[in-house]
């Protein structure tokens, strides 16, 4: 046990994580020269297309040190903040980080988050500057700001590069010497804490796992504390780049079991597995539990999916198990589920991956956030939906969920930022400067301003230079109207929106126009409105598609005419009562496209 080692690497978004883990794996030998391919970590498709990891991946690789052979276990996470739910996880399965820092770029307000996290749960962090290799690397200023962060010696920052392999066999040694052993008994009852799980269409649910205590066997009876079922360990075994079955795994090691599970409700992230002859005293404190910022609907497009649906979304929570659902049903697009993401690119992973994953082709409705409501009754509802929102006579207040968002960023675009902030009815908390020409901006934010678009202003406001990252900050008291869209006086549900009083009316004129440009012309006027309870804002009408029923009169008496036009008038009148108004998926998707 005292040759293990687990680590995982933290650090800011493109910063070089996975890169450097290739060379981790190169010069340990763990990845043959044939399947070497840049970021074989991130195994998916789309991880690949858009250069970024989506899901933390564990692997195991052999270094020999100081004469004797050494297990390093490394995971490498994901950058983003709407995956930092993952970074958690990670960090609770280790004893050790690796926080790099790009040398071109300096600290961003990620790294900041992600290093109080690992120091919370005591890891020993070993600061590397990767791209060192870079022309425009500024190494000394970066120490600087590595050395104020952490308060280490200068001598401790390990200059390495991912992309030439310079410094990777420092970093290897300073793991073995740095880095604490596991600490654990194996000869004490089983205690071993499930850190991801995959669904795998043969052999049922993979759960990866991390021994605390105690020794798995393969055979061994096992159960599983959360959900109290047990089962035979069928296999048990070691991560690699595949799985590599072995006969036991013993505290501090990280590996996998196949059980035959076939229900994915009965695996839990963050659960513990123990034996069932001889059960350990508690369970494992497990990671806190996920809570999703961003909720959204999912419906089927044809709705005989539903099911399917269901099935794909159970299947996808096993490897994602920062993703909520419950069942809803709306009257525009039939049943659905309501979904819960930890932000706006996790929403669009996710629909990515229901589509490629699983063929689902499903539609998004208009995203938005939890809010709480204090009717007069004395009630407090938790409402994510507008559609569920009380009468507007019966509410007493509403309060809105807010964040603490943090800005990284050059002195030179600070000016823009503030009011990029201010205009999304954010307050100045307070700002530092880092170093030189870099400061720190603090802002408390309505959650529901940044939800939709806050994210890509930011980085063109910036050009890629603002770091962003944030935190929830309880609920404040805002004046939150209901904003309703209607099509010939019904009201469409997955269009309507609770927004702020003061950017109602401009949004409600915007969403009338891009409807307009959208919906196709019936035989009859179609009212498009926005309204505010019963107070219309905005007016829009689809003018009809009409036969010139007076081609056939040429000259003679105007009533010849007139007579025409009536009748058309009132085929038209007894259409529209009984007309209905499609809307087609492109408008739904337009309306959370409007800048």
């Amino acid at each position: 046990m005292n040759n293990i080692r687990n680590f995982c690497i933290i650090a800011h978004i493109d910063h070089g994580k996975s890169t450097l883990a290739d060379r981790l794996l190169e010069y340990t030998k763990t990845v043959d020269a044939k399947d070497l391919q840049a970021q074989v970590l991130d195994s998916m498709d789309l991880e690949r297309e858009r250069g970024i990891t989506i899901k933390s991946k564990a692997v195991q690789m052999n270094h020999q040190a100081n004469g004797e052979e050494y297990t390093l276990n490394l995971i490498d996470t994901p950058g983003h903040v709407d995956f930092s739910y993952e970074v958690s996880r990670s960090i609770a399965a280790c004893e050790g980080a690796l926080l790099i820092v790009d040398a071109t770029q300096g600290i961003q307000a990620q790294t900041i988050s992600n290093l109080y996290m690992a120091i919370e749960h005591d890891l020993e962090i070993i600061p590397v500057m990767n791209k060192m290799d870079m022309d425009n690397a500024m190494p000394e200023e970066v120490e600087d700001q590595i050395v104020d962060l952490l308060g280490c010696k200068r001598e401790e920052i390990i200059r390495a590069s991912g992309k030439t392999g310079m410094g990777v066999e420092e970093i290897l040694q300073a793991i073995v010497d740095r880095i604490p052993a596991p600490e654990g008994d194996p000869e004490a009852p089983l205690q071993c804490l499930i850190f991801d799980s995959v669904f795998n269409s043969f052999r049922g649910i993979i759960a990866y796992f991390k021994v605390l205590n105690g020794t798995i066997r393969k055979g061994d009876s096992v159960k599983f504390v959360a959900t109290g079922k047990e089962y035979d360990a069928d296999e048990v075994g070691i991560l690699k780049l595949d799985m590599h079955p072995a006969q036991s795994l013993s505290a501090g090691n990280v590996g996998y079991i196949i059980s035959g599970i076939k229900t994915s409700k009965e695996v839990k992230v963050g659960d513990t597995i123990t034996h069932v002859k001889r059960p350990c005293a508690q369970a494992i404190e497990g990671f806190e539990e996920v809570k999703p910022m961003v909720f959204a609907g999912v419906y089927p497009i044809d709705t005989e999916d539903f099911e399917n649906l269901r099935t794909a979304i159970e299947k996808l929570q096993l490897n994602d198990a920062s993703l909520t659902f419950e069942p809803e049903s709306s009257v525009a697009l039939g049943f659905g589920f309501r979904c819960g993401f930890l932000g706006m690119l996790h929403m669009e992973i996710v629909q990515e991956r229901l589509d490629r994953e699983f063929d689902m082709n499903v539609i998004t409705t208009v995203p938005n956030v939890s809010y709480k409501v204090r009717t007069k009754q004395g009630d407090l509802l938790e409402v994510h939906n507008p559609s569920g929102l009380p009468d507007i006579m019966a509410i007493e207040y509403i309060e809105e969920p807010y964040i603490r968002a943090s800005i990284i960023t050059r002195t030179e675009y600070m000016g823009q930022i503030m009011t990029l902030c201010l205009g999304k009815r954010g307050e100045l908390i307070k700002q530092d400067y880092i170093s030189g020409n870099r400061m720190e901006l603090i802002f408390d934010m309505p959650l529901g301003e940044i939800v939709f678009d806050f994210y890509d202003k930011l980085k063109s406001i910036s050009k890629g230079y603002a770091s962003f990252d944030y935190h929830m900050n309880g609920y404040r008291t805002s004046k939150l109207v209901k904003l309703d869209i209607l099509l010939n006086g019904e009201s469409v549900d997955a269009l309507s929106s609770l927004i702020h009083f003061d950017n109602a009316v401009a949004l409600g004129r915007r969403m009338c126009e891009k409807l307009k440009e959208l919906i196709p012309r019936q035989q009859f006027d179609i009212a498009i409105q926005a309204a505010i309870g019963a107070k219309i804002i905005a007016r829009e009408t689809v003018k009809a598609v009409r036969k010139d029923v007076t081609a056939k009169c040429y000259g003679g008496d105007i009533s010849r005419k007139r007579k025409l036009l009536e009748k058309q008038k009132k085929g038209k009148k007894r259409m529209k009562q009984i007309g209905s108004v499609e809307v087609p998926q492109k408008a739904f998707l337009a309306v959370l496209k409007l800048d």
